[in-house]
């Protein structure tokens, strides 16, 4: 559900856009994006990927034909095609597009990659090619940014080729009803409805995961909750069969003061599991 808003033009669109134009020279230059592994040609994803990733494409992605939708700055679809892949990035800052590009060049990748900047739902027109993938992936801090997810996963579905798979890993969205910024000394409090029936939750916020101490002019952004179930539901409507739905208690982020870190790359509660903090998806095309 979108309530009716475009999907190629808008003030949500201009105002996500700038905010992460800006953000891309501060992941680039932050820990939180260390880029070393990958030049070293060792790149890793983080490690509930590494783990399901063998699970969804048990032979391996070498020799795969990946579409990655919203890959920033391109660090994880360059993992892919370090393993063999040849990937496809789509993402809509123009700089995240070029440095994505500059990184290819850098730790020889070019080849293997492309990256094209599009809005997601142009993606269609950007890369006109239908039941060409063997898989889409798509990770951490990505459908929350956009309107319609329906529209999303039948993006994803016209993309894949029969029998091709989906990987989708996000935060989850019951931790997203919660927030913890005007107090880190207690757990993180309701804060936001579990579904606003897709109107947007407009944030002023100068505020980055990788670099707290980072500041921004373009500082407002459109936001969505999407419940689980529209998630779902939007992928079996597309014609997707569900291959399986984990819940996870650490995420790659540090979404709230109380988590403490796993020294792995993740986060989690420091005692009980008090609720999920992300989830992940595969599924298959029929």
């Amino acid at each position: 559900m979108n309530d009716g808003i475009a999907l190629d033009s808008g003030d949500w669109l201009d105002a996500n856009r700038a905010n992460w134009d800006e953000r891309v020279p501060v992941h680039v230059a932050s820990e939180f994006y260390d880029q070393s592994g990958l030049r070293a040609g060792r790149g890793a994803l983080y490690p509930i990927e590494e783990a399901e990733l063998p699970v969804v494409f048990p032979e391996g992605v070498g020799g795969l034909r990946i579409l990655h939708l919203q890959c920033h700055f391109g660090a994880d679809s360059l993992v892919l095609a370090q393993r063999g892949a040849t990937v496809v990035g789509i993402d809509f800052s123009r700089p995240a597009v070029r440095r994505a590009r500059e990184l290819a060049a850098e730790v020889g990748l070019s080849g293997r990659s492309r990256f094209i900047e599009a809005n997601l739902y142009d993606a269609r027109h950007a890369l006109p090619e239908p039941e060409s993938f063997d898989a889409v992936y798509t990770t951490w801090g990505t459908i929350g940014w956009l309107p319609d997810v329906a529209e999303w996963a039948r993006i994803v579905a016209w993309f894949l080729k029969p029998g091709g798979r989906l990987y989708f890993a996000d935060g989850h969205p019951t931790a997203f009803v919660f927030s913890d910024r005007t107090d880190s000394t207690v757990l993180p409090s309701f804060t936001y409805p579990y579904s606003t029936d897709g109107v947007a939750d407009v944030v002023d916020e100068n505020y980055d995961y990788a670099d707290r101490d980072a500041l921004f002019e373009n500082t407002v952004t459109y936001e969505w909750q999407h419940p689980l179930s529209e998630t779902v539901t939007a992928l079996l409507d597309a014609g997707l069969r569900l291959d399986f739905f984990h819940e996870h208690y650490e995420l790659p982020w540090r979404m709230f003061e109380a988590l403490e870190p796993t020294g792995t790359g993740l986060w989690r509660w420091p005692e009980k599991k008090w609720l999920p903090l992300g989830m992940s998806i595969a599924a298959t095309r029929l």
